[in-house]
């Protein structure tokens, strides 16, 4: 299954925001892939409680663009390492996925990245309150717990929310993890 994610992303070109987006502030996130075997799995944080944005939400790694970032898949890497240490070289990027407007008006690129497995993750206390993996078949084989109607910054989406192991997965999270099984596994 990893490999034709990888032959798929490989090939994949990202779709473009409207003009009417490209003006705004712009973020990135990175969707770690663990080899796991038969399948891979996802690994998602739960965000602070205390955070200023987005504090016990579902997401993953990532955050807005620094002056300093020489891309916005160095962004995500940066974030990655901020947010759960582990390092960008530990990370082998396997594509990129269309943007998408977060509810704050940050244009958020996603990029893939397949986490080395031999990697220990250090979590910081101050922005992730835990970490979890989902397998990838989860949400083609799990009924959504129920499909938000979300309209924004001039873009309207139904956007599955899914339940893992206590943890509710929704909003641009899950926005992206649609986006990545469409491109990667459908």
């Amino acid at each position: 299954m990893l490999e034709e994610i990888k032959n798929r992303l490989a090939r994949h070109q990202p779709e473009s925001l409207p003009h009417f987006h490209r003006d705004r502030a712009r973020a990135a996130v990175l969707i770690p892939l663990l080899d796991r075997g038969a399948e891979p799995h996802v690994l998602l944080t739960e965000r602070a409680g205390a955070l200023s944005s987005h504090g016990g939400e579902v997401a993953f790694p990532g955050g807005k663009e620094d002056e300093t970032d020489d891309s916005l898949v160095w962004t995500a890497l940066r974030e990655n390492e901020e947010e759960l240490g582990i390092a960008p070289d530990s990370v082998e990027i396997l594509g990129q996925l269309k943007p998408f407007v977060s509810k704050y008006g940050l244009m958020v690129t996603p990029f893939v990245g397949l986490v080395d497995e031999r990697v220990t993750l250090s979590p910081n206390p101050d922005e992730i309150a835990s970490v979890f993996e989902v397998p990838l078949t989860f949400f083609e084989r799990t009924s959504p717990a129920r499909i938000d109607q979300v309209a924004r910054h001039g873009e309207a989406y139904a956007v599955r929310v899914f339940e893992y192991d206590g943890y509710e997965i929704w909003g641009l999270t899950a926005l992206i993890v649609d986006e990545f099984l469409n491109i990667g596994l459908r």
